[in-house]
């Protein structure tokens, strides 16, 4: 599985760039593990290099979206303070690795 990944203040996202789905793992500030949503099928991915943000277009007409942004450690969204980063084997089990 070909997987891209995008940690935004309070998620991971994970898209199977094969199947054309994705799924976010929702980060819990008390360390405790995440919870993973459902993988959902998308029609595109934009990413913009210079602002760090992306969308995900999910239906072709492209009316349907979801819009995000890339945390950096001195994050304009958070002032910096994301929640809890998950491990490797949490993005193994998120994945289904």
């Amino acid at each position: 599985m070909a997987v891209t990944v995008f940690e935004s203040c309070h998620s991971t996202w994970l898209f199977d760039t094969e199947r054309m789905r994705f799924r976010r793992v929702l980060k819990n500030p008390g360390g405790h593990g995440g919870v993973t949503t459902e993988w959902r099928s998308y029609h595109l991915l934009r990413v913009d290099p210079v602002s760090e943000t992306f969308t995900v277009v999910l239906n072709p007409e492209g009316t349907r979206l979801l819009h995000s942004w890339r945390h950096t450690g001195d994050c304009a969204q958070c002032g910096g303070h994301a929640t809890t980063e998950l491990s490797l084997p949490e993005l193994r089990r998120a994945i289904g690795a």
